[in-house]
């Protein structure tokens, strides 16, 4: 590596004290003449997606030494959304995307670092780890942490909504019964054995070109986290070599390939908001329609919990995103540059030559499973994509929702609005059997501007594990949805009520459709009368000359952050 040109030596020629300072922290002067790594992590006690970090940067440390570069270590711990349910914390979930990625950036500004290495695992940490790479435009290289093993029967973390939902309900469950379920729920490190948004996002990095191919989604306590750890180790110092940056990987036809996976693997609503910002740091505007186009082409593939059957890590042992990539090829830009150095083609090929699509299959094998039975190939594809942008007089900037795990019952539905200001409130109403069969659930006031978009999981959950509610209710809310959610769930309703959308003027008894394969969300009543959409409108109209709900004042980064987010349709960034 001798050719590397150190970014920091016009500084250290410059002022001593560079010098002085990282001797000072247990550097010596080999190491100050070597390429300066920065390795930026969100260690720490937060989560399990947090606790196994350190070890999988101690892998990539030995990967910078080898070929001759110098690593530092620097945290920006994250949280958890589940850590977050069923108080104001979760209000503070999404907003943490930014602070992440504004610590990174500091991070990495302060020092003329010449790469940067980055490792998480979950909901926000990544994004904002991909934004901040965006942001900086220096060599860079994420480091997915992998996920979770399977809960007893393969079961997940999800448990917990319907043990959530009987705890309310007096003898719905026993005290062993909730123990038994805190034992055994979240039985190792890494993200949700689920393609809910972390291990979307994990998924995401590797389609747009920056994690190593094969690294998203493996399971975090097998040996071949730590080696792929260490290989990226050794890739950033290619990377620095060259001088690959972030801006040469995340192209405009590297993010149509991310969206083109995302629809083939069924992947969270939330990339929706991820993708879009993300793109944005790098200078490119990812609109909405983008992913509907690419859901009426793209077959889904993934037969993955919650729009299928089985768990992450099947996934991965099935030949995970690469193999999708494969089966997809005649579909993507193959040209594409990524973290390799080499184009997504040429790693495709690279990965066959060395066995890895056939290497995990016995994995499999001792699951009684086969490859085709979670990964479908292209001509036992059932349907077209997973997503779709739904827009009408409810919502004229657009709305997401999962059709493929809303069962085919509710993908065209028209029901009578239970309107509610806080998800609190419809949580409540739920519980206490005050929804009706066939009722649309509406909460509204929890968007970027409204309470900083929390996810709405408990309510939706509590739906789906109702037997009287589930398959006959929806949700739609200017909030949003844990990758989790399973259900007619329609969210990212734009504009929000708290902006003044149409959101905040419909009151409990109007009438609500929506045709999902139609692409449509509409008020066509008022009051249990159906109308015209002129009529409709007018008395819309009428309702919002008295305002909306006004926001209490507020402070610090939920301040900040409710004061400038962008629409959910352009990121829900600032």
């Amino acid at each position: 590596m001798s050719n590397i040109q150190q970014k920091s030596a016009p500084q250290r020629l410059y002022w001593a004290q560079l010098d002085a300072l990282n001797m000072g922290s247990g550097w010596d002067e080999e190491d100050i003449t070597k390429p300066q790594i920065l390795l930026e992590d969100v260690y720490g006690d937060s989560h399990p997606g947090s606790t196994h970090l350190s070890q999988l940067m101690e892998q990539a440390k030995y990967g910078v030494f080898e070929r001759g570069g110098f690593p530092a270590q620097y945290h920006t711990t994250d949280i958890c959304d589940g850590c977050a349910q069923g108080h104001d914390g979760m209000n503070y979930v999404l907003a943490s995307r930014e602070a992440i990625c504004d610590m990174v950036e500091v991070h990495g500004s302060v020092y003329p670092w010449d790469g940067m290495i980055l490792a998480s695992s979950c909901d926000k940490s990544i994004p904002a780890h991909l934004k901040a790479a965006a942001r900086l435009n220096i060599p860079a290289i994420f480091i997915p942490g992998g996920s979770m093993r399977p809960g007893p029967n393969m079961t997940t973390s999800l448990v917990a909504g319907d043990i959530s939902l009987r705890q309310k309900r007096e003898g719905a469950i026993s005290d062993q019964e909730v123990r038994d379920y805190k034992l055994t729920g979240c039985p190792s490190c890494g993200a949700c054995t689920f393609l809910g948004t972390a291990s979307t996002m994990q998924c995401m990095a590797e389609a747009l070109g920056m994690a190593l191919p094969g690294s998203a989604v493996m399971p975090a306590t097998m040996r071949d986290i730590q080696s792929y750890a260490r290989k990226a180790g050794r890739a950033i110092m290619g990377l620095v070599e060259k001088n690959i940056k972030p801006g040469d990987i995340m192209t405009e036809a590297a993010f149509r390939n991310a969206v083109i996976i995302h629809s083939a693997i069924g992947g969270s609503t939330n990339a929706t908001l991820h993708l879009p910002s993300i793109a944005r740091e790098i200078g490119l505007e990812l609109s909405p329609d983008l992913f509907d186009e690419i859901n009426h082409m793209v077959p889904h593939l993934g037969n993955i919990t919650p729009s299928g059957q089985h768990l992450t890590e099947a996934f991965w042992f099935a030949g995970g995103i690469p193999m999708v990539q494969w089966y997809l090829k005649d579909m993507l830009n193959l040209d594409v540059m990524t973290v390799t150095g080499k184009t997504l083609g040429e790693n495709l090929d690279m990965l066959t030559k060395e066995n890895f699509f056939e290497r995990n299959l016995g994995y499999l094998s001792n699951y009684g499973l086969t490859r085709d039975e979670v990964i479908f190939p292209v001509e036992k594809a059932e349907e077209k994509g997973s997503i779709a942008i739904l827009k009408g007089n409810l919502a004229p900037e657009g709305s997401v929702v999962k059709y493929s795990a809303c069962v085919k019952e509710l993908r065209i539905h028209k029901g009578t609005a239970r309107v509610y200001n806080r998800e609190e409130e419809a949580y409540q109403a739920v519980v206490d059997g005050e929804i009706n069969p066939g009722d649309v659930v509406v909460i509204r006031y929890e968007g970027p501007r409204g309470t900083g978009m929390p996810e709405m999981l408990m309510t939706t959950e509590a739906i789906v594990c109702d037997e009287r509610l589930n398959v006959t209710v929806s949700l739609v809310t200017d909030g949003r949805f844990s990758g989790a959610t399973r259900g007619a769930a329609i969210g990212h309703v734009s504009p929000e009520a708290a902006c003044g959308g149409p959101l905040a003027f419909i009151e409990t008894g109007d009438i609500i459709s929506y045709n999902i394969p139609e692409r449509t969300i509409d008020v066509v009543g008022i009051n249990g009368k159906e109308m015209s959409p002129g009529e409709v409108g007018k008395i819309l109209e009428e309702r919002s000359k008295k305002g909306i709900i006004s926001r209490p004042r507020r402070s610090g980064l939920f301040g900040r952050y409710t004061s400038s987010a962008l629409s959910a349709m352009k990121g829900a960034g600032y």
